[in-house]
């Protein structure tokens, strides 16, 4: 059986010479992972971490590990590849994502969420900066369990007051707060813990010093 879907990439791995393992998030199959042939003219850069791809799967009743082909880009994210802190914001964003969300695991409105993050951060001009801190509270509330100044103070340590004012704002005065590249790592790492508390991961993301260096810069 083929079906056509879209799927968000959150990471991609190597199988053999012509092949990788595509790790995605679906609106039909959630977070699964597919088999996809590449050739010379393969260009790599269809596979950058939450690029978003219209593919078609082959379902295989047989098999766990299903075949995506037809591969094409769904949108350019022009915004986000012409842009190296964008860049590098989206690999922290897909590596949470692929950190947290298990294989088989298809959250309701998930998908929809991450896309529309995706295409929020493609968009934005100016500051942007604080992102990733925005995506990580929206994020817990996408999976569920809506964070709020009480159930985060286990977790916050010295930001608790910064978090607090983060919760009232809407995006754009959000990105407006001005913070330095040592407090926004902090309550990254705070967020990162309340949902791993949630989730019951282990969330050593490793992606996330790499965005610090950046924004301190």
């Amino acid at each position: 059986m083929t079906a056509a879907t879209r799927l968000i990439v959150l990471n991609a791995t190597k199988s053999g010479e012509t092949a990788l393992v595509l790790h995605t998030l679906s609106p039909a199959y959630g977070r699964r992972s597919f088999l996809t042939n590449v050739g010379r003219k393969t260009s790599m850069s269809l596979f950058l971490p939450l690029n978003i791809l219209d593919a078609e799967v082959h379902e295989n009743p047989r098999s766990d590990l299903w075949r995506a082909g037809n591969i094409r880009s769904a949108c350019p994210l022009s915004g986000i590849r012409g842009n190296i802190y964008k860049n590098t914001m989206t690999l922290f964003m897909s590596e949470v994502l692929y950190r947290t969300v298990r294989d088989g695991v298809s959250e309701d409105g998930l998908f929809e969420w991450c896309e529309r993050s995706i295409h929020t951060l493609d968009a934005m001009e100016g500051e942007f900066a604080n992102y990733h801190l925005r995506f990580l509270l929206e994020f817990a509330s996408a999976l569920g369990f809506t964070p709020d100044i009480e159930s985060l103070s286990p977790f916050a340590g010295p930001h608790l007051a910064r978090l607090q004012t983060l919760l009232e704002l809407g995006l754009a005065e959000f990105m407006l707060v001005p913070m330095s590249g040592a407090e926004r790592n902090g309550i990254a790492e705070s967020l990162l813990r309340y949902i791993g508390y949630h989730t019951e991961s282990s969330l050593n993301v490793r992606s996330l010093p790499v965005l610090r260096e950046l924004y301190c810069q």
